[in-house]
């Protein structure tokens, strides 16, 4: 399971996909989870970042889930219209 960090801003995107993609290529599973439940301070910017991990594991073949997204993360996804794009399961998860 990979964790996202505390915070992720158009700050920290960059430096965020980059250290996401490189757990990515050693992660072992067929299904990538991403825990963002110590996501605190984010933006706009985290949705590209994870859309961007989610493209990353589909070109490797493996699957990707996001668990316990913040309630704040759940309402993004949905409001630009990704949210069925996105596996999101568990806390703030809208259900679908």
């Amino acid at each position: 399971m990979l964790l996202l960090p505390a915070t992720v801003t158009m700050s920290e995107a960059r430096d965020a996909r980059a250290m996401l993609a490189q757990a990515l290529k050693r992660e072992p599973e067929s299904t990538i989870v991403v825990d963002a439940s110590g996501l605190q301070q984010f933006d706009t910017a985290v949705i590209a970042v994870l859309l961007e991990c989610q493209r990353l594991a589909q070109a490797w073949g493996k699957g990707f889930t996001v668990r316990h997204p913040p309630a704040k993360l759940s309402a993004l996804a949905k409001l630009y219209g990704v949210d069925a794009l996105m596996r999101l399961e568990g806390a703030g998860a809208t259900p679908a």
